[in-house]
């Protein structure tokens, strides 16, 4: 409710939007968001007004900032205060060429938007778990484009068992060798760190965690590395 506090302001409560209201909304087509605008953070709704004539020329307000915007259909872009916003034929187009996660081409690899002819199930692979909440219900709302980032709609309960530090960096970094390491962490971790974490004794923080998880994505191609000698 509180984008909608600008316009509930100074009127009396029965004229006010209130829980339960109708409102309308729409979705911005790609390189339409205003000038300056998070992309993953900007949603536009206005009261429910049955007439399409009026829905170009009403006030749309950003569900996130509180911002008043306008809406077109004429251009390919955005501007600074208007959002191009898709239409219901380019929806139609949207869905004659969107790409089939779920399913593989006939070679086994993924869908594109250009893949034609018999799809086949897609094999899967499982690279770690993850335990999320029932917040994971919203992801729908990603999926029909009223929320726009996935990673927003669920929280997730992490394993000190099983999490990526344990499954993926501990086990490759304790192969990696200490002379390599303490080179390559030289004013990040000291070598009486490294050895406490090679050996268990320890976890990192959530920096130094991240640091190592992408210095052993290095050792394992090899590019990053000299192992020899």
């Amino acid at each position: 409710m509180k984008c909608l506090q600008s316009l509930n302001a100074g009127k009396p409560y029965a004229e006010q939007i209130k829980p339960f209201n109708f409102l309308q909304t729409c979705h911005v087509s790609p390189l339409g968001h205003p000038d300056g605008v998070d992309e993953e953070r900007f949603h536009l709704v206005t009261p429910y007004n049955a007439n399409p004539r009026s829905w170009l020329n009403a006030e749309w307000i950003d569900q996130y900032t509180g911002r008043f915007f306008r809406i077109t259909t004429e251009t390919d872009y955005g501007s600074k205060r208007t959002a191009r916003v898709k239409t219901y034929g380019d929806v139609a187009a949207d869905y004659r060429h969107h790409p089939e996660a779920k399913c593989a081409d006939a070679f086994g690899s993924p869908c594109g938007k250009q893949t034609i002819g018999l799809l086949q199930r897609r094999h899967i692979r499982i690279d770690r778990l993850k335990f999320i909440g029932k917040e994971s219900n919203s992801l729908e709302s990603v999926d029909a484009g009223l929320l726009h980032s996935g990673s927003s709609v669920y929280t997730e309960y992490v394993d000190p068992k099983h999490d990526e530090w344990t499954t993926k960096t501990w086990p490759v970094l304790k192969k990696v060798p200490l002379r390599i390491l303490v080179q390559k962490c030289r004013g990040q971790l000291s070598r009486r760190a490294l050895i406490n974490l090679r050996a268990g004794r320890s976890r990192p923080h959530r920096r130094n965690r991240e640091f190592l998880r992408a210095l052993v994505e290095k050792y394992s191609t090899k590019s990053d590395f000299d192992i020899t000698g």
